[in-house]
């Protein structure tokens, strides 16, 4: 698998909708999916998926269409997933926690054909229904007599169920992925079928499925790492157990039941389960690996040891086709080495490659043609600055050891240059977030006279907690290096968030009148 020889879609290369078809005419009984304790078979799959691409064409959706997916995590979207490949529309799946003026700016952004969305959306979708005019309107939930639109039942139940011709190509777009917009407009993201075959296929390689293992699936479908489970169920005799969202205290009761073998993180997932009470049953499951991205080395190794699950964690971005690199080592804090389609090299600002242990832009190539996007949708200026030459520039900083693997730092943007030093958000926020009365926290970087920046950080505390922010300096002396130490701190209820959960630095004031200032206050560092 790993000669770059072998190409990740298949010796076939067929796209998503041909693939399920082949699928179903093959393996049509196997268990493509368990919903709410009922098996979906591959069969049912297909036949539904064909009567939405059916009726969407009877409707006036064409190959090419833009189509909004407002949807929670139920099987219909799943369904309808598969639908708009087959169909050959681009799908524009929007998270369903946005409203106001995030949801206006995807939907002007994106200019779609047709809406499909829950009901329950409806208060958040109508006004601008309204307003922007969506010429196909259709609602999952809606009773007839309720507003306009069509039901999306009625599409389920169209009566021809048989797959129809269309001449989708692997590199036709199949979706529009937006960013999370932490420091602007999201950008939407231009997505191939081939990419998200790419990407289920790179889920494989990371996960080594076996025939009938059980992948727990609680990721929203509106993310890469959601849709690339639907189709690495189809490239494998897998099945998914799916449920509504995740969930910390139902998660271990329903892995058992469901005899899950996979289970994937993002974010704080795993911290959050071991956050829960040591049980005795702690290592009662099936579980043979945790695959994902972002895991901090603490909760690794804890969880390891812990519930005996080994942890596969990795690199990746939805413009790259969702992994980049694969720590299937182990190797503890190293999101591993490149996959073998890509490039990675790590540069300076000038662009020239630094050496082990420098720090530096991580930055990608392909090895194999058609995994980098095309760019951002109706954005030049974005994906101008996406590219230098042949190489696709992340914005991330990391650095590579002596054995060629790889180490993520932060984020580009949110780098602070202090004192001579090149210091990221990412590593004082994860100290500062070990604080025992710390709930979250954001870094930033306030300009000074001397043409470089001094460290603020904004802390937001847990429920009753209180901290004096000198007590919090003192706290992180013997954590930091000294030019990493705050010199302001700044304290605030909740964060401001983007619908992804990040905290939304460009919300946060820079301003330092009434802030505590550690210059100010008398007390000296040591410098170690």
């Amino acid at each position: 698998m790993d000669d770059v020889n072998y190409r990740p879609w298949g010796a076939s290369d067929l796209t998503t909708g041909a693939l399920l078809d082949q699928r179903s005419g093959d393996d049509g009984d196997f268990t493509y999916a368990l919903v709410d304790g009922r098996p979906v078979t591959v069969r049912e799959l297909a036949q539904s998926a064909n009567r939405v691409a059916n009726a969407l064409s009877e409707l006036g959706v064409r190959q090419g269409d833009r189509v909004c997916l407002m949807l929670d995590n139920h099987f219909d979207h799943v369904i309808v997933f598969f639908a708009l490949l087959k169909l050959g529309a681009c799908m524009v799946p929007v998270n369903i926690h946005l409203r106001g003026d995030g949801l206006r700016f995807i939907l002007e952004h994106s200019r779609p054909r047709a809406w499909i969305a829950d009901a329950r959306f409806a208060e958040q979708l109508q006004p601008l229904a309204a307003a922007l005019d969506p010429p196909i309107l259709i609602w999952r939930g809606k009773g007839e007599g309720e507003g306009a639109g069509i039901e999306l039942q009625a599409l389920l139940r169209h009566q021809d169920a048989t797959a129809r011709p269309c001449p989708v190509s692997p590199d036709d777009l199949a979706a529009l992925l937006f960013t999370s917009g932490t420091t602007g407009l999201p950008k939407a993201v231009m997505v191939t079928d081939r990419m998200l075959r790419c990407s289920a296929h790179a889920a494989a390689r990371m996960t080594s499925p076996r025939p009938n293992d059980v992948f727990y699936a609680w990721e929203p479908l509106y993310h890469i790492g959601g849709s690339e489970v639907l189709v690495l169920a189809l490239q494998h005799r897998i099945t998914l157990a799916m449920v509504p969202r995740f969930s910390v205290s139902n998660f271990w009761s329903e892995a058992r039941a469901f005899g899950a073998t996979h289970i994937h993180f993002l974010g704080g997932v795993l911290a959050l389960l071991l956050k829960q009470p040591e049980k005795a049953d702690d290592r009662d499951h099936r579980i043979r690996l945790a695959w994902g991205g972002g895991c901090p080395p603490a909760v690794w190794q804890a969880f390891q040891e812990r519930f005996g699950i080994p942890i596969h964690d990795s690199y990746g971005m939805t413009e790259a086709s969702s992994f980049t690199t694969q720590n299937r080592g182990g190797k503890i804090g190293s999101i591993g080495s490149p996959v073998p389609w890509f490039e990675v090299a790590v540069v300076d600002d000038a662009g020239q490659p630094l050496g082990p242990r420098e720090r530096g832009e991580l930055r990608i190539r392909e090895r194999i043609p058609g995994l980098l996007t095309k760019g951002y949708f109706g954005n030049p200026a974005a994906t101008a600055t996406l590219r230098d030459d042949e190489w696709l520039c992340t914005g991330d900083i990391g650095y590579r050891d002596e054995d060629g693997d790889y180490y993520f730092v932060g984020r580009k943007k949110d780098s602070i240059r202090r004192r001579g030093e090149n210091i990221t958000a990412f590593e004082i926020e994860r100290i500062a977030n070990e604080h025992p009365q710390v709930a979250e926290s954001a870094a930033l970087g306030i300009a000074n006279d001397l043409g470089d920046e001094d460290v603020m950080i904004v802390l937001a505390l847990k429920p009753g907690a209180t901290l004096e922010p000198l007590d919090f300096i003192g706290w992180t002396e013997g954590r930091m290096a000294y030019f990493q130490v705050p010199r302001f701190v700044s304290f605030v209820a909740e964060f401001a968030k983007t619908p992804s959960e990040r905290i939304r630095k460009d919300a946060l004031s820079r301003s330092t009148d009434g802030v505590f200032d550690l210059e100010k206050s008398g007390y000296r560092l040591q410098r170690r």
